[in-house]
């Protein structure tokens, strides 16, 4: 399936700017050939691509607009690490697996200050078409630690951290119904402090095993399990 990024409404569909260019000067497609469109909630349209000089456009056979989204909904609030091609490699596989949302937050220990949401986007994008997903996830701008907190449900809302003398609870013995949110630390963990905070405000530890992970491979087991319901 040859699947691109567009706004679908009221049975009108228009590529985005930037896939007509991808289709016209990369892929260099032709006119008349097989091609799909989803907005990325949800709808697809399929159809045959029509290229009128410099545009791209779609002559559309058929509108679905009622795929499932991903379940259970999982949100992952990760620090950024120092080499910014890791946390783009958990953004792809995460977001390939089915990652609902992605929030990135500035602890303590966070050595990387500033990150680029628009590209990181873009990426997500990507690998959502590249595993056809029709929902995309939700990229948030970098947030502080203590101001993400203020707006999320403890409920749901789980902490691997590294502490093994606090009690952690096995990450199979979490119940896979609703939503979560899994918050994972920078290089050299989330400092005593906010551990602290995090059990005062009584939001659970999870173990991710024997192991000590990196922060980008942390994020991407806790997507494979969300995946492998």
């Amino acid at each position: 399936m040859k699947l691109f990024y567009g706004n679908i409404e009221d049975n009108k569909v228009v590529i985005n700017d930037e896939e007509q260019q991808h289709i016209l000067k990369v892929l260099r497609m032709k006119d008349g050939e097989e091609i799909h469109v989803t907005d990325g909630k949800g709808s697809l349209a399929s159809g045959t691509l029509m290229i009128e000089g410099k545009k791209a456009g779609i002559d559309v056979s058929a509108i679905k607009t009622d795929f499932p989204d991903f379940e259970p909904k999982l949100h992952i609030a990760i620090a950024p690490t120092k080499n910014i091609d890791r946390i783009e490699f958990f953004v792809e596989k995460a977001v390939e697996m089915g990652i609902s949302e992605i929030t990135f937050v500035l602890t303590e220990k966070t050595e990387r200050k500033n990150i680029n949401t628009d590209k990181i986007r873009k990426q997500s994008i990507a690998a959502s078409k590249q595993s056809l997903r029709f929902h995309f996830p939700i990229i948030n701008d970098v947030v502080k630690f203590s101001d993400f907190l203020k707006n999320t449900e403890i409920k749901n809302t789980f902490v691997a951290h590294c502490n093994e003398n606090l009690e952690r609870i096995e990450l199979k013995n979490i119940s896979k119904t609703g939503s979560y949110t899994f918050l994972i630390g920078p290089e050299g963990d989330f400092s005593d402090k906010e551990i602290q905070y995090l059990t005062d405000l009584k939001i659970r530890a999870v173990s991710l095993g024997n192991q000590r992970l990196r922060t980008e491979t942390a994020g991407i087991f806790v997507a494979a399990w969300n995946y492998l319901t």
